[in-house]
């Protein structure tokens, strides 16, 4: 990633984020890591945690992986609670962990719909439930959850998907409204069709990629670091009058 701003309060700043080992996680585990950042991440994946993990100590960076199983809410607030002990309370917090699993609505199960439920929203909630004593104790926070325009675009092919991702819009402003007193900022960064490595892998070919752009105001595919950058910004102090509001990365597509 090239770094194009450094923000100068996010330098020895605690900062969590989830689903961290993989895709926009990652890019955004990388930028505020040069931001000297003290960034603590957490995934599901042992492997890919460790790796970035080891990767980004041996550069000299304070961070901590914590293996976590998410949709596990007692798990995710012990979790919570050892990072909290390794690297302080978190000033900034990315709920970043979903997963966009193609499905039809004739073959969704109660089963399979609360899966997908506790998978891309629940812990959203937890999370934020396990963190905001710390930034309250701090007396300033912000809480960044990643949306999708996929739901306002009118996706079809994954409707527990899109249903949580609309509902994170929900959440981001009524936490806004609770947490606001306590100077702590909550937003909602939607990402447009990013070019991740398992987007690539599963989903992009150059027609369906050729219609999307179409559609874009901005003629280029949008790689991960472009979310990174935005949640570096609304991360920092430049973005102290922002809450309870959408910030969109999505080229002009909808």
């Amino acid at each position: 990633m090239s770094l194009y701003t450094l923000y100068k309060g996010l330098e020895g700043a605690t900062v969590f984020v989830t689903g961290g080992a993989s895709g926009i996680g990652k890019d955004i585990v990388h930028a505020f890591a040069a931001q000297k950042a003290r960034v603590g991440f957490f995934d599901i994946d042992q492997d890919r945690g460790k790796a970035l993990e080891n990767e980004l100590q041996a550069n000299g960076v304070n961070i901590r992986f914590g293996q976590c199983d998410l949709r596990d809410i007692a798990g995710l607030k012990q979790s919570v609670q050892e990072m909290e002990q390794a690297l302080g309370h978190a000033s900034v917090l990315v709920n970043n962990a979903a997963q966009d699993d193609r499905h039809s609505w004739e073959d969704v199960t109660e089963e399979y719909y609360d899966e997908r439920i506790a998978t891309n929203l629940r812990h959203l909630f937890f999370m934020t439930q396990a963190v905001a004593p710390g930034m309250i104790k701090n007396g300033k926070g912000s809480i960044i959850n990643l949306g999708s325009n996929s739901w306002w675009e009118a996706a079809g092919g994954m409707p527990v998907y899109t249903t949580s991702k609309a509902a994170i819009h929900g959440m981001t402003r009524s936490f806004a409204r609770d947490l606001g007193p306590h100077r702590i900022r909550v937003n909602t960064v939607v990402p447009g069709w990013i070019m991740t490595e398992r987007q690539k892998e599963l989903w992009v070919t150059p027609e369906s990629l050729g219609r999307h752009l179409e559609r874009q105001c901005l003629p280029d595919p949008i790689s991960p670091d472009y979310i990174a950058r935005m949640v570096l910004f609304l991360g920092s102090d430049d973005a102290a009058m922002c809450t309870a509001q959408n910030y969109m990365v999505d080229a002009g597509s909808i």
